[in-house]
């Protein structure tokens, strides 16, 4: 495991405007937000018999919130392909989803100011649970046509092996 040292001078927090996704070993081009990663537990209530009238709360079941992609509309087919791995229109009766291959680990690198890598979160197990290939189009709109997956995932957590930059000095 990574031995980390403390970057004494850093004092801002890291912004969230700079980072890249990753699956199959490669950077997902054009992807302009990621959200958030959000675990819940459930508590579990219980309390004793000899107990006074309140409950004692321990942690329960956990549950990790789906994570969406947006990025701009391109010719690239990664968002469309993986999102057919679930379901494909007009592959034939029963043909329309193959759960062999469905689910990938993704990679999201946060970048300080100087785009180096200062983050990264594994993220396990996501399959594609919505697509959204076009959003509503509008001739009098003045905007970019953004495409959407929500991935379903078992679980998150730090890449520990990536330690904190030393930051360069631009003198």
């Amino acid at each position: 495991m990574a031995q980390f040292t403390v970057n004494t001078t850093r004092f801002d927090p890291y912004k969230n405007f700079k980072f890249r996704v990753k699956w199959d070993g490669k950077y997902v081009a054009g992807i302009s937000k990621v959200g958030a990663l959000k675990r819940t537990t459930e508590p579990v209530k219980h309390r004793e018999g000899g107990d006074p009238s309140t409950s004692r709360k321990s942690p329960g079941r956990s549950e990790f919130e789906a994570i969406t992609l947006e990025r701009g509309v391109t010719h690239d087919l990664e968002f469309e392909a993986w999102a057919n791995k679930v379901w494909s229109f007009g592959s034939g009766l029963g043909a329309e989803s193959s759960l062999k291959d469905f689910r990938k680990d993704l990679i999201i690198e946060v970048y300080n100011e100087a785009g180096q890598v200062a983050l990264a979160y594994k993220v396990f197990r996501c399959w594609v649970s919505e697509f959204q290939a076009l959003p509503d189009l509008d001739a009098n709109a003045n905007a970019v046509a953004i495409q959407h997956l929500k991935l379903e995932n078992e679980g998150w957590e730090r890449d520990r092996e990536v330690p904190e930059p030393t930051e360069p000095s631009l003198t």
